[in-house]
């Protein structure tokens, strides 16, 4: 069977798109100083002898522009509820009133703003280094094809370059989420 280069590029495209995904995930988690209910994601709770994802125990809300709240399914999870939010590490402080957790997001301070900037460059060079391993992968099996004998050095190169453009231009898109992620948290 000879070798489809979009096979491959599909391939590869669809791999780094998840990259980007995930990093917009990241992204989501991080505070700007306005409310969005992707804030809470990463909380996990420690729910029925297990940790889970907070959005399996309650549901998260935005009433107004600096404020959440988290209506709690069960009575009896509000305290761990409560204690997974203040130990998430994003600085907040819940205040339980019966089954609902308000939580009120404080002003960013100038310090808290330069730590969430650094960690939106942390995540987006891990983005990076994910999709050089895709382009890696995808290098890999060029050069499999060609000893193969399943394309020759010409096609190679080729589908090298074509592979090459597809990852500067993922990157690109990397750097753009990078930099709008930092104009939203310079501008709260």
């Amino acid at each position: 069977m000879d070798a489809d280069l979009d096979t491959l590029l599909a391939d590869l495209q669809r791999r780094m798109d998840g990259a980007m995904e995930t990093l917009k995930r990241e992204f989501s988690g991080l505070r700007t100083g306005r409310a969005n209910p992707a804030l809470l994601d990463p909380v996990k709770v420690e729910a029925y002898g297990t940790l889970m994802p907070l959005n399996q125990v309650a549901t998260v809300a935005v009433p107004e522009s600096r404020m959440l709240t988290v209506q709690v399914w069960d009575r009896g999870m509000v305290n761990a509820t409560v204690a997974a939010i203040r130990d998430c590490g994003l600085g907040l402080n819940p205040q339980p009133d019966g089954q609902i957790i308000r939580v009120p997001l404080p002003l960013l301070t100038e310090e808290r703003r330069n730590e969430l900037a650094r960690a939106a460059g942390k995540y987006a060079e891990g983005a990076r280094v994910a999709v050089r391993g895709v382009r890696r992968d995808g290098m890999e099996t060029i050069k499999g094809f060609e000893k193969k004998h399943q394309i020759g050095e010409d096609q190679g190169r080729d589908w090298a370059d074509r592979v090459q453009k597809l990852t500067d231009a993922t990157i690109k898109k990397i750097d753009e989420l990078l930099v709008e992620k930092e104009k939203d948290i310079r501008q709260v």
